[in-house]
């Protein structure tokens, strides 16, 4: 089993920063792309930004420029700067791992964390 488990949201003012993160732990063979989706209240889950194991990133429209998505490999961890934050950056944010775990066959899947809370006061 894998378990990825994200902090650093929390309540900020707009113009502010926070840094999220996000360890994977548990049964892991290797880490493909990682990501960071949000989801706004009555709204879809939408991607923000991704990372591949040799460090290429892909980010929204609606992030770039403010945000910055970055990871440890050895601590199988990855963070996402947000700065300039927006009202409208407020949502749940969640942690996306797409890899593969240790066994006789090695089994790809992809895990989600618990989500945190970012609300951007105005």
């Amino acid at each position: 089993q894998v378990q990825l488990v994200e902090s650093g949201g929390g309540l900020v003012q707009a113009g502010g920063s926070l840094r999220l993160s996000c360890a994977a732990s548990g049964s892991i063979f290797s880490i493909n792309e990682m990501g960071w989706y949000r989801q706004a209240p009555g709204k879809q889950r939408d991607l923000v930004a991704t990372i591949t194991s040799s460090g290429s990133t892909n980010y929204a429209d609606s992030v770039k420029g403010r945000f910055t998505i970055s990871r440890d490999n050895a601590k199988n961890t990855v963070y996402l700067q947000m700065n300039s934050l927006k009202p409208e950056d407020t949502a749940v944010y969640y942690c996306n791992a797409d890899l593969y775990e240790f066994g006789y066959i090695r089994v790809r899947r992809k895990y989600w964390g618990q989500g945190t809370q970012v609300t951007v006061a105005s």
